[in-house]
């Protein structure tokens, strides 16, 4: 990740905004799917860049993200992080651009830029007075075929990655802990993988490795552009027509498939580090909404998350944290919207000198219930206001509704999926949230992962 975290800022969203449907103008066909409330227009270049803008007059600013469909999730064994190296680099200069003069030049003109790479894509992002968004476009089409790589700058920033690696991961605990989760959970999935890659691949990287990546991944073709603010959608058009539009496609090829073969069997680790606490990761392995073959099922999952981590009337926190005082803390997650395969994962960290053994069944029993007691219909009506009514906070966000466009997109699901979003929600019921429970939470297909402290609790 460049610069600072980002993850802070996506979380901190106010305010309230209005539900929409969006309906296909067939008067207009790059004007794609309106409503009078909110309107998202969709227009495609003709060397395939896609571009997407959702007008918002609040305020005149604009937000501007461009989509790579590359991630760590893309890699192999000896390259893993790379993706996320290139992130990087491509802040340090391009043929017409010094290093570090794209960063001088948005924060000279006001605004704030960043970028991050996750499992299943690599964005670049701007916030800026929309007067300026002519400035941003022209930098990001420069940086997406124009990247100068001096081996000075890749060696200085090779340095920067391994060092943000031992600080995010190696020295702490949890990270840690959670990185090796992964690789014991998963066996042939690149998800086994940390996003920022292994230190061994990160030390053996070299310039033309990073050279044949960006020839690679990085071109209109495999990109999106969305833009969220104060705009004339016809406008951002024609301004991406004019930066992006005489770019040359790339010749993508799809990564080979690297699916994960099937569990037949509970696994186990214990994680030994310099910690005063321990902590407890157990994960399922569940299809996301990509890949699953009844869509329902993945929005029953979503909708038992918010069952058991949906603030502190959810299970875990109502039974372990404040009920048997198990737990100092306990959450679940599932997400939605992945490429690939992943894991409906569970999490806590023991009161004082619970075993973990102790809290692991705990958490067993609260998956059993599930699996045997539908859920009430108050409880399953409570929960699914909370999901809806968290979707509908964040997307008071210009830069989430950004977001949430580049993510369906960049994940193959297509943005329009959105549209459908609350109504899947709201007609979940509670067989299917028991269904989905017996179907996917079964021993065999569990993963546990135990913190085991090095460092004696001083605490008394």
């Amino acid at each position: 990740m460049h610069k600072n975290a980002i993850w802070a800022g996506i979380a901190i969203i106010a305010g309230i905004v209005v539900l929409f449907s969006l309906t296909k103008n067939k008067d207009n066909p790059s004007t794609a799917n309106q409503s009078s409330s909110s309107t998202v227009y969709e227009h495609q270049l003709d060397n395939g860049m896609k571009i997407l803008v959702q007008p918002d007059t609040r305020s005149p600013v604009v937000v501007s993200q461009v989509w790579y469909k590359i991630g760590s999730s893309y890699e192999y064994n000896g390259i893993t992080g790379i993706s996320h190296m290139l992130e990087h680099m491509m802040f340090k200069g391009t043929k017409e651009l010094a290093p570090g003069e794209f960063s001088e030049i948005i924060a000279k003109n006001g605004g704030r830029e960043n970028a991050f790479t996750s499992r299943d894509y690599t964005a670049y992002f701007q916030t800026i007075a929309n007067d300026r968004l002519e400035l941003c476009l022209r930098l990001e089409a420069d940086r997406m075929r124009n990247v100068i790589f001096k081996n000075e700058e890749f060696l200085k920033e090779r340095d920067v990655v391994a060092e943000e690696r031992r600080l995010r991961y190696e020295d702490q605990p949890r990270s840690l802990t959670y990185e090796q989760f992964n690789a014991t959970a998963f066996v042939s999935s690149p998800y086994r993988h940390p996003v920022i890659g292994w230190m061994e691949d990160i030390q053996a990287y070299n310039v033309a490795d990073l050279e044949a990546w960006y020839k690679a991944w990085y071109a209109p073709n495999n990109a999106t552009l969305v833009v969220v603010g104060d705009v004339d959608p016809q406008q951002v058009f024609k301004l991406a027509e004019k930066y992006f539009g005489p770019l040359q496609a790339g010749e993508i090829q799809p990564p080979k498939p690297q699916l994960e073969i099937p569990q037949r069997g509970k696994r186990r680790i214990e994680v030994q580090a310099a910690s005063q606490v321990p902590y407890l990761l157990m994960g399922y392995k569940v299809p996301s909404l990509k890949n699953i073959e009844d869509p329902r099922e993945a929005y029953a999952l979503e909708v038992l998350a918010g069952i058991l981590d949906g603030g502190d009337s959810a299970r875990l926190s109502r039974q372990l944290v404040r009920g048997k005082q198990l737990a100092a803390s306990a959450g679940a997650g599932y997400n939605l919207y992945s490429r690939m395969d992943s894991l409906f994962i569970l999490s806590a960290t023991p009161v004082g000198e619970i075993p973990i053994n102790t809290l692991e069944q705990a958490i067993l029993a609260e998956i059993e219930q599930l699996k045997q007691e539908p859920v009430s219909a108050t409880e399953l009506e409570r929960v699914k206001t909370q999901v809806v009514a968290a979707d509908i906070y964040q997307r008071d966000s210009m830069f989430y509704q950004g977001m949430r466009l580049g993510i369906l997109e960049t994940v193959g699901l297509g943005w329009t999926v959105m549209n459908d979003y609350v109504e899947n929600i709201q007609s979940v019921t509670a067989e299917q949230v028991q269904a989905v429970a017996n179907k996917y939470f079964i021993n065999k297909h569990l993963t546990v992962a135990e913190l085991v402290p090095t460092v004696q609790n001083s605490q008394p």
